[in-house]
């Protein structure tokens, strides 16, 4: 079990062990890259994990049964939709608990979405209950975490960033990395933010107290979105970096100035 535990991960499909798909299907192993997240069967996944409410397995598959060859990611959107869906209809709360603290990170995805698409929560009480996933101890769950309260952050952007300030002074980097992550003008398969790739500086109170953040997983994330913004605005990033040296001069802002410049010239 700990040689289980402790695997590397295959850098290919065919090359996952047969014990390994076996755990990520039942959902007793987490996924530990890409390649095994990619490859696990979500509806076998379905029958092992809720086997406990045979309910639920029957709504989900009905559900899902007409998508066109989903990707993976849209697969883990739409289970969550469903779930969402069936809770709301036999208003049993429980289950939801049950998937947020699953093993499988997968699984505990799709109580991601079934927060990110709850039209019922308003923006605060979203906020609290997508955190416990931004903190996750799974790099999957932190990322679709963000991805699944991006809709909200675009369409409520100065109401967000207002609680997202707070979460940049937590001690947890993986708190304080959601911060920035989750507000990239551009970021990675996403919808853009349109505000923010025209005016930046509406989220200068979320960056600059990362602007010298220790933590190498934040300091990336605070120059990607400096990077994103520079496709854009360049002058402006160039300007505030330009003031993040002259007035924090250290290896953490220096790290993170590299990064959001790379694509720019810096002056």
């Amino acid at each position: 079990m700990d040689k289980l535990l402790n695997r590397k991960g295959a850098s290919k499909p065919e090359n996952i062990p047969k014990d390994v798909l076996i755990g990520l299907n039942r959902g007793t192993l987490e996924s530990v890259n890409l390649t095994e997240w990619l490859a696990i069967d979500h509806m076998e996944l379905i029958e092992n994990v809720l086997s406990g409410y045979p309910q639920f397995v029957k709504f989900v598959k009905e559900e899902i049964r007409g998508l066109d060859s989903p990707s993976v990611r849209t697969l883990v959107v739409e289970i969550g939709r469903a779930l969402l869906l069936a809770t709301d209809v036999d208003r049993d709360r429980e289950l939801f608990n049950y998937l947020a603290s699953h093993h499988s990170d997968s699984v505990r995805c799709w109580a991601v979405y079934m927060v990110g698409l709850d039209k019922s929560l308003d923006i605060h009480s979203k906020f609290i209950a997508i955190r416990p996933f931004a903190a996750d101890c799974h790099f999957g769950v932190r990322e679709l975490a963000w991805m699944a309260m991006r809709n909200d952050i675009d369409e409520n952007l100065s109401e967000c960033i207002k609680i997202l300030v707070k979460w940049t002074s937590c001690d947890d980097e993986n708190i304080r990395r959601f911060a920035t992550e989750a507000t990239r003008p551009r970021g990675v398969w996403c919808k853009h933010i349109t505000l923010l790739k025209e005016k930046p500086e509406i989220a200068l109170s979320l960056l600059d107290p990362l602007k010298a953040d220790p933590s190498p997983y934040v300091q990336l994330s605070v120059g990607n979105w400096l990077n994103d913004a520079g496709k854009s605005q360049p002058e402006w990033v160039i300007k505030l970096c330009n003031s993040w040296i002259e007035n924090n001069a250290n290896e953490y802002t220096s790290k993170i100035v590299k990064r959001a410049t790379r694509n720019i010239t810096f002056n």
